[in-house]
């Protein structure tokens, strides 16, 4: 992680559910939004996922990074557990930043999702009740 040595931010741990694999990431997330699109919700198994932006060098995979399951390419893919199956981040924006799913992480990050994204596409059975800005699809992160 090159980026959090230079800027003493607080490294957060997270974990897929049966714990075979691990990662560090510094709490200075960009962006944070729960994402309702297809794919989210089949990766997930939920209505949406809660995911947290940050750029790819401030995280790392600290165990179980020889095994993990690469669902696309290696500048946009899904990484999984291959034990237990969590999906535990996403790889996106040409490599560029990595999608951090979460409701994977163990500590507490200060960032909180802002908006709802790819409404267009959510679930029919779920409601959205919280006050989040909804988008029809995506919104690209300042």
């Amino acid at each position: 992680m090159a980026g959090s040595a230079k800027s003493n931010a607080r490294i957060l741990a997270g974990e897929c559910f049966c714990r075979a694999t691990r990662y560090a990431v510094a709490d200075e997330f960009e962006y944070a939004l729960n994402c309702h699109c297809s794919d989210c919700r089949r990766t997930t198994g939920s209505a949406f996922k809660p995911f947290a932006g940050i750029a790819r060098d401030k995280f790392d995979v600290t165990k179980g990074k020889d095994n993990i399951m690469i669902y696309g390419d290696a500048a946009n893919h899904n990484a999984h557990c291959p034990e237990c199956g969590s999906l535990l981040y996403s790889v996106v924006r040409d490599g560029a930043f990595v999608h951090v799913a979460m409701g994977t992480l163990i500590d507490d990050p200060s960032i909180r999702p802002t908006a709802h994204i790819f409404v267009g596409f959510k679930a029919p059975w779920f409601l959205i009740t919280d006050d989040l800005p909804q988008f029809q699809e995506h919104v690209v992160p300042r």
